[in-house]
C-alpha cells in the first residue's frame, strides 16, 4: 500500500536531517498512529543514500531482559579471516582502529538502512566480558566517525526505547544511554539520533528528566484530524474496494473510529466482505467487553492501590469532552488508565484522552449503561 499523508511531519523530520545534529529528537503519539510507518517512509524513501547512513534498531517485537540482549540487538557480528590472527583487535578498535578494518567496515556501511551495527565477533565477545557500556559506547562512536570522514551523516533510530527503560547496569541502563546521545548530538554533533516510544508514561519520565532539559525535542505524530481521516477512507477505498464510499458511510466510520490509521484501514478492508454497520457496532462491543472486563478486576480489587469509584470518576470526565487536563485525575489512577492503554497522556501538553475514538465511544457506551443500572 502507498504511503498517505504526514507531509507536514516528513518535512519536520528531513529538515531536521539535513541540519547538524543539535538535539535528541522523541517521536511520540498514541498506539497505532502511524510512528514507525512515517520513520520507515523517510528512511527508505526520501532521504539520499548517498549522503545518509541510517541504523534503525527496533526493539519492538524482541524480548529484552538484560544487557548482553539489548547489546545482542544493536550488533550484527561479522567474521574475517585475519580477525582471528589480530590478538588485539578489541584494543585497537576501542582506541584507534587500524585503517583496513575501517575500510572494510565503511564498505560494509556503503549507505542506506541498517539493522544493526556491524561488528566482529571477537569484539562483542570482549565487550560482553567485560560488561562495561563505555567500551560499547566508544566502539560506536568510532563507527560514526568513520562514516562522517567519508563524506556521509550517520543517523541513529531507536524504536520502541523504553523496552530498556528498566533496565540496569552500574545504574539504569537508560541514563547512561541518555548521556551518550547527547555526547553525540549536542557535544560532538556527529550522529542525529531519533527515539520512537508509543508509551506516554515512559516520555512523561523523559520529559521530567533533569539531565535532558535543552537537549530534547519531541515530535508528536497523532491520530489524523477529520478531514485528512475521511481522505484517507478515500485513499483506501479506491486502493483496497475500487469504489468510493458515500459521505455518509465515512461519516459513519469517523463516528466510531475516529483518525486512528489501523482502525480506518480494518474497517476498509472488512467492508470487502461484510456490512459496514456489522463491522464498526462488532469492533465496538469487542472493545466495551475489554473495558467491562478491566473494571470487573478493578472492583474485585486485583489492581493494588486502584479503587473502582476513582476509576469510574475518571472516565466520566470524558462522557463530554475527547481531551482532558491531565491535572484532573489523580496521580494512581491516571497511569493505571494510561499503563492500560486506556488513555493517552501527552504530558509536553499536559492532556490525557482516550488512546482512540473506539475507546471513547466504549467508555460512553459504558458510563450509560452504568448510570441506568
Amino acid at each position: 500500500m502507498k504511503f498517505f499523508n504526514r507531509e507536514e511531519e516528513i518535512r519536520e523530520i528531513v529538515s531536521i536531517i539535513e541540519s547538524e545534529p543539535n538535539f535528541i529528537y522523541f517521536i511520540y503519539g498514541p498506539i497505532n498512529s502511524g510512528k514507525t510507518a512515517l520513520i520507515n517512509e523517510i528512511i527508505n524513501n526520501r532521504l539520499d543514500k548517498d549522503r545518509y547512513v541510517v541504523f534503525y534498531i527496533n526493539l519492538r517485537g524482541i524480548f529484552i531482559s538484560k544487557y548482553e540482549d539489548f547489546i545482542e540487538v544493536l550488533f550484527e557480528e561479522y567474521e574475517e579471516s585475519f580477525i582471528d590472527k589480530v590478538k588485539r583487535l578489541f584494543l585497537s578498535l576501542i582506541k584507534d582502529s587500524p585503517e583496513v578494518i575501517k575500510s572494510f567496515l565503511i564498505t560494509k556501511i556503503s549507505g542506506g538502512v541498517l539493522d544493526s551495527i556491524p561488528i566482529p565477533k571477537n569484539t562483542l565477545r570482549e565487550i560482553l566480558k567485560n560488561n562495561e557500556v563505555k567500551n560499547v559506547f566508544r566502539y560506536i562512536t568510532n563507527i560514526l566517525m568513520e562514516i562522517k570522514k567519508n563524506g556521509k551523516q550517520p543517523v541513529l533510530i531507536i524504536d520502541e526505547l523504553q523496552k530498556i527503560g528498566d533496565m540496569k547496569i552500574n545504574g539504569f541502563m537508560i541514563y547512561e544511554l541518555f548521556n551518550y546521545f547527547i555526547d553525540l548530538t549536542k557535544e560532538l554533533h556527529l550522529c542525529h539520533v531519533f527515539c520512537l516510544s508509543s508509551d506516554s508514561l515512559f516520555i512523561e519520565k523523559v520529559y521530567n528528566e533533569a539531565m535532558l532539559n535543552d537537549r530534547i525535542d519531541y515530535i508528536l505524530v497523532d491520530d489524523f484530524n477529520k478531514e485528512t481521516a475521511l481522505k484517507f477512507m478515500d485513499f483506501l477505498s479506491d486502493e483496497i474496494l475500487n469504489k468510493k464510499l458515500s459521505n455518509d458511510e465515512k461519516e459513519l466510520i469517523y463516528s466510531y473510529v475516529g483518525g486512528k490509521p489501523i482502525l480506518i484501514i480494518k474497517v476498509i478492508d472488512k467492508l470487502k466482505y461484510e456490512r459496514l454497520d456489522v463491522i464498526l457496532e462488532f469492533m465496538l462491543k469487542d472493545t466495551l467487553s475489554k473495558l467491562k472486563k478491566l473494571l470487573i478486576n478493578v472492583k474485585n480489587k486485583k489492581f493494588e492501590g486502584i479503587e473502582y469509584e476513582n476509576v469510574i470518576d475518571a472516565l466520566k470526565l470524558f462522557m463530554d469532552k475527547y481531551e482532558i487536563d491531565e491535572y484532573l485525575i489523580d496521580e494512581d489512577t491516571k497511569e493505571f488508565l494510561v499503563k492500560r492503554n486506556i488513555l493517552f497522556l501527552n504530558p509536553i501538553e499536559g492532556t490525557l484522552k482516550p488512546q482512540s475514538f473506539l475507546i471513547w465511544s466504549a467508555i460512553k457506551r459504558l458510563l450509560n449503561e452504568y448510570q441506568m443500572g
